[in-house]
């Protein structure tokens, strides 16, 4: 057993589901004929778009936060994210009576930004592009003595952000391979320990933007590279360099990095609504545009796509859905 992977244990994901069992919702799994003969393979589909907050980040911030102890409840928590993770921390504090401070950028989503003060955080907004959101955040945390939740780089965030593909494989049994989208990794790292450790022959791919490729070329590389802050519709995935707890443990047992085009992850979005009616964020869809549109390297397998999150304004949702819309 490697060091990374003695750190995060197939053990822990399991007792994140555990701890998760009758707080976080057990999503569905779709499917749709027509996707797979676009895909020529057979598409299973875990919507965590359909999760509470709309997304999966609500397991790996319960997962945190419900391993406080009592004296770090009391302090409170802070946490820094563009949207979901934001709602996840907020929502997870909620249930467990903790206060939530939440570093958030002014242009984040208006839904998410609305949510996350929904559920009771106390909202800090800052210039992404001029500001460092991790450093106000732990400014935050050493004034006030609050505990730090980070999106992904933590053992325990990524356990429970595991139990998606737990769930996933439990209900579908004998998948030839799992696309999980990739930003920070926690999401990816947990799957890949889950689904390596219940079937250890199942090919595990992160897929991310062209636009913010940094696992991509962190991959060819074999260790972690940095890149210029991405350029994508993909919010939720502009991470400018791979975790260093998330990188080995995906760096070990996943399969590879693929990369789709903005224009795929928009077909991909189409795609969804058309077929499945569902709803799904630009980071959501981008192993449906791996599988859809040409990105995979085999044919006539059994796939499982984590759909990560459906949190997007309606009216930006209108025009990443138009043909002819100029998106930013």
């Amino acid at each position: 057993m490697t060091k990374s992977q003695s750190l995060l244990r197939f053990d822990d994901v399991r007792a994140a589901a555990l701890r998760l069992a009758g707080v976080a919702w057990r999503t569905p799994v779709l499917h749709d004929p027509d996707i797979d003969e676009l895909a020529h393979n057979v598409l299973l589909f875990k919507c965590e778009n359909l999760q509470r907050v709309g997304a999966f980040k609500f397991r790996g911030a319960y997962n945190r936060l419900a391993q406080l102890s009592d004296e770090e409840s009391e302090r409170g928590v802070v946490a820094f994210s563009s949207g979901n993770h934001a709602q996840g921390v907020a929502l997870a504090a909620r249930l467990l009576g903790i206060a939530a401070t939440i570093v958030m950028p002014k242009d984040a989503s208006r839904l998410k930004l609305q949510t996350t003060r929904r559920h009771g955080a106390t909202v800090v907004t800052y210039d992404r592009k001029t500001e460092d959101r991790e450093s106000i955040a732990r400014q935050i945390s050493n004034e006030s003595h609050a505990t730090l939740v980070p999106p992904y780089n933590d053992f325990r965030i990524m356990a429970g952000q595991g139990t998606a593909a737990l769930e996933l494989l439990e209900d579908v049994p004998g998948l030839d391979a799992l696309l999980v989208p990739l930003g920070g990794g926690g999401l990816l790292a947990g799957s890949v320990v889950a689904a390596k450790a219940l079937q250890p022959s199942i090919r595990v791919y992160g897929v991310e933007p062209e636009g913010g490729d940094d696992w991509a070329r962190s991959w060819k590389e074999n260790k972690p590279v940095s890149i210029a802050p991405p350029d994508t519709i993909a919010d939720g995935l502009r991470v400018e360099t791979p975790g260093d707890l998330t990188w080995p443990v995906v760096h070990e047992l996943a399969d590879g990095v693929l990369t789709v085009s903005d224009r795929d992850i928009r077909r991909a979005m189409r795609l969804l609504m058309e077929q499945l009616k569902i709803v799904v964020e630009p980071s959501g869809a981008v192993g449906v545009a791996a599988a859809a549109f040409g990105k995979l390297p085999f044919e006539g397998k059994r796939v499982g796509i984590i759909i990560s999150g459906g949190n997007v304004d309606v009216d930006r949702l209108c025009r990443l859905l138009s043909d002819e819309a100029d998106v930013p």
